[in-house]
C-alpha cells in the first residue's frame, strides 16, 4: 500500500513537471510576443509613433536561449518566485493571491450545488422510471447539459444584466464596498457571483442527474435492494441506506476532477462576465502575450486538476 501510494505521488509530480515543461515551450510558440502586442496596443492607443520607439526600446532586452529561460524559470519556480507580469508590472504570485479566492468561490459554490441538485433528481428520476415526471426531466437534463456555459452566460449578460438589470454584469463586489468578514461585502460577493455561479449549474447539472439516474437503477437491481424489501425495510431507509450509499459512490471522483476542470474552464466564463479571478487574468495574458502571468496561472490551474485526481483516486478506497 505504502509502495502504491509513493508510485502515485511520483506519477503526479512527473505530470506536472511534463506539462508545465510542454506549456512552457508552446506558449513562446504563439504567433507575437510581449514586445510586438505592447507596440500593437500603443499604435491603437493613437501615441506618437518617436514615443512608441522610446517605450518599445526601454523594454527591449538581449535574446536569451529558450533552454537557459526554461533552466531560470525552473530555478526560480523550486524558491517560490513565479516571476513579473510584463503587462501589469507586478509579481504574478501577488496577481494569483487576489484572485484565485474568486475563482474558487464560484467555482467551487458551483460544482457542490450542481452535485447536490443531481443527486436529488437523478434519485427522484430512477424511483419514477418510465413515468411522466422520469421523461420531463430526462428530456431538459438533456437539454440543458448540451448548451455551453458560456452561451449560456451571454444569454444571462444580456437579458438580465442589460436588459433587465437584475444582476450585476462585471466585477466581483460593487465600488465603494469594503472587503471584510460583513454582511455587506458577502451579500455583494454572492450578489455578483451569482450568475456565473447559475451558468455552470444549470448547464452541468443534467449530466450529472443522468449519471446518478443511471447509477441508480443499476443499484435497484441488485441483489441486497430485493433482500432489503423482503426485510420489510421501509423505502426511506433503503432509498437512503442501500440505494443512495451506492449510486453517489461512482461520481466522487468525478465530483473532485470536475472542480478542477470548471477552474480551468474559468478563463472564459469569466471573461463573458468580466469577473477578475484568475480565468479573467489568464485571458488578458494570452492576448498580451504576457509569458510569466501565463505559465504562472496555467501551471495552478494544471496543478489542481492533478491534485484533484490524485486526491479522488487515493481517498476512493477510503470513501468505499
Amino acid at each position: 500500500m505504502n509502495r502504491y501510494y509513493i508510485e502515485r505521488t511520483a506519477r503526479t509530480v512527473l505530470t506536472i513537471w511534463f506539462v508545465m515543461t510542454v506549456t512552457f515551450g508552446l506558449i513562446r510558440l504563439i504567433p507575437g510576443g510581449p514586445i510586438q502586442m505592447l507596440r500593437a496596443r500603443l499604435i491603437r492607443q493613437g501615441v506618437d509613433p518617436s514615443r512608441i520607439n522610446s517605450i518599445v526600446e526601454s523594454y527591449k532586452e538581449d535574446p536569451t536561449p529558450i533552454y537557459v529561460e526554461y533552466y531560470e524559470y525552473v530555478v526560480a519556480l523550486l524558491q517560490g518566485n513565479l516571476g513579473e507580469s510584463f503587462y501589469y508590472q507586478e509579481p504574478v504570485s501577488a496577481i494569483i493571491v487576489d484572485a484565485l479566492p474568486w475563482t474558487v468561490f464560484v467555482m467551487v459554490t458551483a460544482t457542490i450545488l450542481l452535485f447536490a441538485i443531481a443527486i436529488l433528481l437523478g434519485a427522484m428520476m430512477a424511483y419514477r422510471e418510465g413515468t411522466t415526471l422520469d421523461t420531463l426531466l430526462s428530456g431538459a437534463s438533456i437539454l440543458l447539459s448540451s448548451i455551453p456555459f458560456y452561451v449560456l452566460a451571454i444569454g444571462f449578460v444580456v437579458v438580465l444584466s442589460y436588459q433587465f438589470g437584475l444582476f450585476p454584469a462585471r466585477y466581483r463586489t460593487s465600488p465603494g464596498v469594503d472587503p471584510g468578514f460583513t454582511v455587506e461585502f458577502l451579500t455583494n460577493a454572492i450578489y455578483h457571483a451569482a450568475l456565473p455561479i447559475a451558468s455552470v449549474v444549470l448547464t452541468q447539472a443534467g449530466l450529472q442527474a443522468l449519471a446518478m439516474r443511471g447509477n441508480s437503477i443499476q443499484v435497484l437491481g441488485e441483489d441486497f435492494v430485493r433482500v432489503a424489501r423482503l426485510r420489510g425495510l421501509s423505502d426511506r431507509r433503503i432509498a437512503t441506506r442501500y440505494v443512495g450509499r451506492n449510486a453517489i459512490l461512482p461520481m466522487y471522483t468525478g465530483f473532485l476532477t470536475l472542480i478542477g476542470f470548471n477552474i480551468g474552464g474559468s478563463i472564459i466564463l469569466e471573461e463573458v462576465f468580466t469577473y477578475p479571478g484568475i480565468g479573467y487574468y489568464m485571458f488578458q495574458a494570452l492576448i498580451n502575450r504576457d509569458y510569466s502571468l501565463m505559465m504562472g496561472i496555467f501551471l495552478i490551474i494544471t496543478t489542481t486538476l492533478v491534485l484533484a485526481v490524485y486526491v479522488a483516486d487515493l481517498t476512493y478506497g477510503l470513501v468505499d
